[in-house]
């Protein structure tokens, strides 16, 4: 059973049979299906059930003769219609199923990011028309979260805000020339990682960390899609499981300059979002691809 089905709204499944029921009822009332010829006996099958806005079960599996469709594999998803980056983007399946993976070499967290891709049947009918040839422009990140905590901004003027956003254009340039191999680069860079990790260290034996770090974005656990998220609050709104009733969080994130949707069960989340507050919690990324 998928750990993240009650970030949708599924918190009340706590069993294999209740989930297979689930499923079927899913799978009948699809929202969408599509097909994709793998080899020449085996085409799979797609179905999509929406349960909230752009939030549902993707559902994988093979229809036999009589119609009746077989769920091989399923998982949540919330999708996302606001382009996060335009960053070389790179795609590989997954060893089991025709599930893949997405990385993005993104300089602004330091990090490759990697995502669960929403897309995929899209992806693999064009790349076998394609090949290498396939070109993706951009991709919209969205986000699941088993669990989130509302924190409070941090007090900042107008100048101090100015300052951080030319501070933060001009890291932003020095990892992108550090990337191409500039040495000069990689050296301010290294000499401002050690300025900056002294004054935490100072700062922190007096202050919250919390009120240290405005945004942050790290890998979690051993599932390499997975992170640790704080970033700033652009929007918030409830939204609701058509299905089950239970009240979802659909919240926009601002972490190091990218937007992410997230979505995470309102019972799972502490305090209230608001515009300017910081969401912290754990999440699996998630992305859709846009193609040239």
């Amino acid at each position: 059973m998928h750990k993240y089905i009650s970030s949708i709204g599924f918190s009340k499944i706590s069993s294999e049979v209740q989930m297979k029921e689930l499923l079927e009822k899913l799978a009948a009332d699809a929202d969408s299906t599509r097909f994709v010829q793998l080899d020449r006996e085996t085409t799979l099958c797609e179905k999509k059930t929406i349960v909230s806005e752009d939030v549902g079960m993707a559902m994988y599996g093979e229809i036999d003769d009589r119609d009746h469709f077989t769920v091989d594999y399923y998982y949540p998803y919330a999708e996302s219609h606001v382009i996060s980056s335009k960053e070389y983007c790179s795609v590989q399946r997954h060893a089991e199923k025709e599930t893949y993976a997405g990385m993005i070499d993104e300089y602004r967290v330091g990090i490759s990011l990697i995502f669960y891709l929403l897309n995929p049947l899209e992806y693999r009918a064009l790349y076998d028309r394609e090949g290498n040839n396939l070109n993706i422009t951009s991709v919209c990140l969205s986000a699941l979260a088993l669990e989130g905590t509302i924190l409070l901004p941090v007090l900042k003027t107008e100048s101090q805000k100015e300052k951080a956003r030319v501070t933060e254009a001009e890291r932003n340039s020095l990892l992108r020339a550090a990337q191409e191999g500039d040495e000069q680069a990689i050296e301010s860079l290294t000499l401002d990682e050690f300025t900056m990790y002294n004054k935490v260290n100072r700062r922190v034996s007096q202050e919250d960390v919390y009120s240290i770090v405005d945004s942050t974005f790290m890998p979690s656990g051993l599932e390499s899609d997975q992170y640790q998220m704080i970033g700033e609050i652009h929007n918030a709104k409830l939204m609701k499981n058509r299905i089950t009733g239970e009240d979802l969080w659909d919240i926009q994130v601002i972490c190091n300059e990218i937007p992410f949707r997230v979505v995470v069960n309102d019972a799972d989340l502490l305090g209230e979002p608001e515009p300017g507050r910081r969401f912290k919690g754990r999440i699996w990324v998630q992305g859709i691809t846009n193609f040239s």
